[in-house]
């Protein structure tokens, strides 16, 4: 009687199981048909029409696909941030079946892998044969163009991109075993999500940047916050206080996720939706239910996740009730992936811009050149980034928070590293949102304002925040195996590969050498040019001026700290090196990229040749300007050192009554008596 009451909720989550799959499909997929008819996205296109076939078909697999995605990162995120890591040791005959969780995700992500990796080929196929309106055929003509598409074509380039990471990810996944290999391969996940996020109504759009970062934002919250709730379903531990404990830190990955699907849904349809007037075409009515859609997903989080969830148990009543609401929550994402497949297949309201009349700065940029830079317009003009307005503002809520638990208990925490923080916060996000970040693509000199304080200024006022060290004191360590966010950060500080990059030595040389390789290489072509370009180059002159600024000054826990006068004369090689490199610009005759900033159409201001040589002084002049604080603060802290070391030795002289004193007297007297010795013998 009792191996059959064990037995039934077991039968019963299997068969749940399978039915939240099945209404996850059948969701998904009379989500995609209704609509692709809502939108316009059924009807056969005039010129070129693939065929009904691949009309219906596309977006479908696309579904298809992101559900995949979603399975595989979801599952990777949660295991990585939820689970234990597995005992090195054989298991014990006691240990229940939730000792190889971490196994079972990884087994479930590897599947996810696999569909990724299927419906990515079925995509790239499909995709091809959209663009080229050309019918499927197995000849050498055909294999060619679609070789042609994958290696040639931005679109198909992107799509065999995100191909390739799923199927990296099917072998990975297989050989993967511990907490570190989950998040390496969570970390390889996400980053097969940019090429999509480069793609489809993003990549053609006014606000290019914008559109891009929302949509890939966007595409990140949604597979952690799907993909999670799959796996947490499927998963399911039998343990109730561990079930309990997973749900709950699967709630703060939800909470997370949640927000952030909703500001990038905002501004994605803020970016297409110019009037009131489009909400009523067919891609505003499916931007309305798949608005709906999203805001009773989160009713569904706060009300029944806490309640059902975490008191999941193996009462049979319970469990029934648990998997009605599961299927419902379920159903409704598969609901809102399929609209947001087929809103990538209507097109949106057209641009009253006609094509004849683009300028040449909106050829290049996709935005029409800014009004003349004056000293109003470095506060009244904006081009805000929506990532790093994000980062910085996760960033300043998270070190609050941290302030006020250590407060809460009775700590202290100086006021002076939280203003800090949130000085470099508020200044990261003026470079990267404000009147730089919009003449930045148009005048050199301005992009390197934007340079010189990314890497000086903003590291000048993070470092002293100390970071690290709030976290450490604020989060508590968990007891289990698991990694949160407190372990994960000690984990990547005390990488190899981390104190490598941290040491003073190897910081310094890649904050120097960063501006050749970087000024005097296609990189910096690729990277004015390219949005994903743009912002690699922001987060790498940032995390190199944070590293060497760390390296000087820095508080939080690190490599070990260079003696006070290696630290200055690293400060003033650093400062020779930006000397030599601002006076080779300004000498310079020929223009860096000369086919962007030269084919701007810029009728006001300096020439480009002018403006970069005022480039040059900018990174001479006014980039020393943080130099020269470092010195301050490097010279105040050796002189505070060293009245430090002397109060200590003062001090331990007073505990001892004067003994060393007395002992450094004796031993100038032995040294005198034994030079009188010497002197004697020799005479």
């Amino acid at each position: 009687m009792s191996t059959l009451t064990q037995t039934k909720p077991k039968r019963l989550g299997t068969i749940a199981i399978i039915a939240t799959l099945l209404s996850l499909t059948l969701a998904l997929i009379l989500a995609t048909v209704a609509g692709l008819f809502i939108g316009g996205g059924a009807q056969p296109i005039l010129l070129g029409d693939p065929g009904v076939v691949v009309r219906f078909g596309l977006p479908i697999v696309k579904a298809a696909l992101n559900l995949s995605m979603a399975l595989t990162i979801g599952t990777l995120v949660l295991a990585a941030f939820a689970f234990d890591q597995p005992s090195k040791l054989p298991p014990k005959p006691t240990e229940t079946e939730d000792s190889g969780l971490l196994r079972r995700a990884l087994n479930l992500a590897a599947i996810g892998a696999a569909g990724w990796a299927l419906f990515g080929v079925a995509n790239l196929l499909l995709s091809y044969l959209s663009v080229t309106g050309s019918k499927l055929a197995f000849d050498q003509t055909f294999s060619s163009g679609l070789w042609l598409f994958a290696t040639q074509i931005q679109l198909g380039q992107y799509l065999g991109l995100n191909l390739l990471v799923g199927l990296l990810l099917s072998l990975l996944l297989l050989a993967v075993g511990g907490l570190t290999g989950t998040g390496i391969s969570a970390a390889i996940a996400l980053a097969g999500l940019v090429p999509l996020a480069l793609t489809g109504h993003a990549a053609g759009t006014a606000g290019h940047s914008m559109a891009v970062n929302s949509l890939g934002l966007h595409l990140v919250a949604v597979t952690v916050w799907v993909g999670g709730l799959f796996a947490l379903l499927v998963l399911r531990p039998s343990d109730t206080a561990l079930a309990a404990k997973i749900t709950k830190r699967y709630s703060t990955l939800a909470l997370l996720a949640f927000a952030v699907v909703a500001v990038t849904g905002v501004v994605s349809a803020s970016l297409r939706l110019r009037s009131p007037a489009d909400l009523f075409t067919g891609y505003g009515s499916i931007v309305l239910l798949k608005s709906a859609v999203l805001v009773l997903l989160g009713i569904f989080g706060a009300l029944y996740r806490r309640r059902i969830l975490a008191r999941f148990s193996t009462d049979t009543k319970r469990t029934a009730t648990f998997w009605r609401l599961a299927i419902a929550e379920i159903s409704l994402m598969g609901i809102a992936i399929g609209l947001a497949s087929a809103l990538s297949r209507t097109a949106p309201p057209l641009d009253p811009t006609p094509i004849g009349t683009l300028t040449p700065a909106q050829i290049l940029t996709g935005e029409p050149l800014p009004p003349e830079l004056t000293w109003v317009s470095y506060f009244t003009q904006w081009k805000p980034d929506l990532l790093w307005m994000l980062v910085a503002a996760l960033g300043v809520f998270a070190y609050l928070f941290g302030v006020y638990r250590l407060t809460r208990r009775g700590d202290k925490w100086p006021v002076a590293r939280t203003v800090s923080w949130v000085l470099g916060m508020l200044l990261l996000t003026y470079i990267t949102s404000g009147a730089l970040n919009a003449y930045a693509e148009y005048l050199f000199s301005i992009h390197m304002i934007a340079h010189m304080m990314l890497t000086m200024a903003v590291p000048l006022f993070l470092v002293p925040g100390a970071p690290i060290t709030l976290l450490l004191r604020a989060t508590e360590k968990r007891q289990d195996a698991s990694r949160g966010l407190r372990e994960w950060v000690l984990w990547a500080v005390n990488t190899k590969y981390a104190k490598f990059i941290s040491h003073p030595l190897v910081a310094a040389g890649l904050f120097a050498s960063s501006l050749v390789v970087f000024y005097f290489t296609p990189i910096f072509g690729w990277a004015v040019r390219e949005h994903i370009g743009h912002e690699w180059m922001t987060v790498h002159f940032l995390i190199t001026g944070y590293l060497f600024v760390q390296a000087i000054i820095g508080i939080d826990p690190g490599p070990s700290r260079q003696d006070y006068p290696i630290r200055l004369i690293l400060l003033i090689a650093t400062l020779a090196f930006h000397a030599f490199f601002g006076l080779s610009l300004m000498m310079g005759q020929g223009l860096l990229v000369a086919d962007w900033f030269g084919a701007m159409g810029r009728t006001w201001g300096q020439s480009p040749v002018d403006d970069q040589q005022t480039g040059g002084g900018i990174a001479w002049g006014i980039g020393e300007l943080p130099t020269a604080a470092l010195t301050l603060i490097v010279s105040i802290q050796w002189a505070r050192t060293d009245k430090r070391v002397s109060t200590r030795l003062d001090r331990a002289s007073d505990r001892s009554g004067n003994k060393d004193i007395e002992d450094y007297n004796e031993m100038l007297a032995r040294l005198a008596a034994r030079d009188a010795r010497s002197k004697a013998r020799g005479e």
